[in-house]
């Protein structure tokens, strides 16, 4: 099933890489950091770490895991922090110690870190101040044995800070000198456990070894090779990342790519503060900058963007998402440079495919896909499908994971027979070779039969010009199975809901065009600013179940009150009177000392009723307070 792209290939990149058979991600970066010791490699607010600092502070980071953590090769160390100069220093101390990072989003709740902690198994972690209460709760079911802490806001150098039971600041353990004995590190070693977004249940680690990374290093640094020309070798690149660290596109394309070349990384620890975003683009010559869709969108919004000096951008990176064809448009307009436009996932490392960097204008696909890299696309059936139809993509290359840690079950799933991984997403290819992301396999809507994928109708919404933003899910439909909503952020109240739907119905075929339209103030987003359709499913769900608890508590309110005045009359203890509720009983039983009390046979309705019946009961005490004079309790039970 492979498919030979060697015709489509740049002149400048190879068509093949070859998978390292030694070394590891440390030593590469150590040697960036040799070659350019007196630049700055990293910098934050007024912080700055130069690369010779970052060698010395990772090497005692390294000595504090093995000596004094007492930590072994593989062990697992998990990093909780948003953008700051202790997360480069923690990631390079970790895997010069031989160990396996874990990032983890700063943003978790004590949940879900806790299940990142005890999947992965770490035994230490890394993490900001203000992120320790969710650690507290989650840490006694974990086998986490070490807290390093570091503050929001100070330069991370050597000074004491805290101290207690196995946990001490970052900087008491960067204050710890000695000889870090080599730990023996090939490329098949796991080196991070990259834990995916969790969309179709609890989160999983994609096992990502040296070799994974350095392969996709390889093949990414080939493709930019002319936008990294573009500068003198004495002028420095000037990165700004505004996407987390922890985040695979990140970590990868901007921190370790970019180490290669000597830039200076901009760490932006907030990137939803768009004004101050914006006064960091005014502050630094930005040569290079990453964004998913969304970003890229806020900043045309922020006021002031329109006069950053764009003059020493060589690179606008787009990934994560698709990148908007009226997004890209206006980004180029403002900026003079077209966003190149990649994809990947957490599972490769994470690029597939890519846009050559001199392209010109926003193509509207995802590139090419990367050297030694194999792609097809199958239909449902497992066979793969002609150019031009769409089929989930299947990738196979030196940058797909291990696998998933821990999940056979899960690995047998995503994995085909002869070592494709199944991405879950639906693509095209063209005739030169390129791809095309329609939308995620889980998001297609079905109307009427036909496959509706979200991103086209979200791309025509996005080219109105009152629509800062917009989202598609499908909702139930008795006529055609699903209908198409589209969720909306408008720029002005001017834009009514029937207006969008006939901008819709003049650029879309009939059975694409949004049945239901509804306005946001903003639209979910996860933390790298990924829209997030899940969630406004299930706020589809919630009001729906709301409609359906009014409705039904109103009738049963009716119910409830028959049920009510029959058990007035009597004294005894029997089974009064019988209301029905979508063809359930209920029924009201007084007792003797006047309690009365609701039975409900409530089979998959359960958890609907628990909230209704309650409601039912006040309502009709609210109505008929006469009925309840003489009860001393009213409450339900369930047969």
């Amino acid at each position: 099933m492979s498919v030979s792209l060697e015709q489509t290939y740049p002149d400048w990149v190879p068509n093949q890489i070859t998978f390292p058979s030694e070394g590891n991600v440390a030593d590469v970066l150590l040697q960036d950091c040799r070659r350019y010791a007196d630049r700055t490699a990293f910098a934050c607010a007024e912080d700055t770490l130069s690369y010779r600092e970052l060698e010395q502070l990772s090497e005692r980071l390294a000595v504090y895991l093995l000596s004094e953590c007492r930590l072994n090769k593989g062990d697992r160390v998990a990093v909780m922090m948003p953008n700051l100069i202790a997360y480069p220093i923690s990631v390079l101390g970790i895997l010069r110690a031989g160990l396996v990072v874990v990032n983890v989003n700063p943003l978790y709740t004590a949940r879900e870190l806790k299940h990142q902690l005890v999947d992965s198994g770490a035994k230490a972690i890394i993490i900001a101040q203000p992120f320790l209460a969710a650690l507290d709760e989650a840490l006694p079911d974990t086998v986490v044995e070490n807290v390093l802490l570091t503050p929001m806001a100070e330069t991370v150098k050597p000074s004491g800070l805290y101290g207690g039971e196995a946990r001490i600041a970052l900087n008491d353990a960067l204050s710890v000198e000695g000889d870090l004995d080599e730990v023996a590190v090939v490329p098949n070693d796991v080196a991070f456990l990259q834990y995916t977004g969790g969309t179709t249940g609890p989160s999983k680690g994609a096992t990502l070894s040296h070799g994974n990374i350095m392969a996709n290093q390889q093949q990414l640094l080939g493709w930019i090779e002319p936008c990294m020309a573009a500068l003198p070798d004495q002028d420095q690149h000037v990165v700004i990342t505004a996407l987390p660290l922890y985040h695979i596109f990140a970590l990868t394309v901007n921190a370790l790519a970019m180490m290669h070349h000597g830039a200076c990384n901009v760490l932006v620890p907030n990137p939803r503060d768009l004004p101050a975003l914006v006064d960091t683009f005014k502050r630094y010559p930005v040569s290079m900058f990453s964004a998913v869709n969304t970003l890229f969108n806020g900043l045309l919004h922020t006021p002031g963007f329109d006069q950053v000096d764009f003059s020493r951008l060589c690179l606008a990176a787009g990934g994560g998402a698709s990148v908007q064809a009226a997004v890209a448009q206006r980004w180029q307009a403002v900026t003079g440079k077209s966003i190149v436009e990649g994809y990947g996932l957490s599972e490769t490392s994470p690029l597939v495919t890519l846009n050559a960097p001199d392209a010109g204008n926003h193509s509207g696909t995802v590139g090419f896909a990367m050297p030694s890299t194999d792609i097809v696309l199958l239909d449902e059936q497992d066979n793969p499908v002609a150019d031009g139809e769409p089929g989930e993509l299947c990738v196979r290359g030196p940058q797909v994971m291990v696998g998933y840690w821990n999940r056979p079950d899960a690995n047998a799933e995503v994995f085909t027979d002869d070592g494709y991984f199944r991405t879950g997403d639906i693509a095209v290819r063209y005739a030169n070779g390129s791809y095309q992301i329609v939308d995620r396999k889980k998001d297609m809507i079905l109307v009427s039969g036909f496959n509706v994928y979200p991103a086209e109708i979200e791309a025509v919404c996005a080219s109105h010009e009152a629509v800062v933003e917009s989202a598609c899910v499908g909702v139930p439909d008795e006529r055609t199975g699903e209908a198409v909503k589209v969720f909306v952020v408008r720029s002005s109240d001017a834009l009514k809901a029937e207006q969008l739907i006939a901008y819709c119905r003049d650029n879309l075929t009939p059975y694409k065009v949004p049945r239901q339209v509804e306005f946001l103030a903003e639209l979910p987003k996860s933390p790298v600013g990924k829209i997030l359709r899940r969630e406004l499913r299930g706020l589809i769900q919630r009001s729906h179940l709301g409609r359906t608890f009014h409705n039904a508590s109103r009738r049963l309110a009716r119910g409830v009150f028959f049920c009510l005045k029959r058990a007035q009359q009597k004294s005894d203890v029997s089974y009064i009177a019988t209301a029905r509720f979508r063809t359930r009983p209920v029924t009201a039983v007084r007792q003797s000392s006047g309690a009365v009390f609701f039975i409900m046979n409530t089979g998959r309705w359960l958890s609907l009723n628990k909230k209704i019946i309650p409601q039912a009961l006040a309502e009709t005490r609210n109505r008929k307070p006469e009925v309840f004079k003489n009860v001393v309790l009213a409450n339900w039970l369930s047969s």
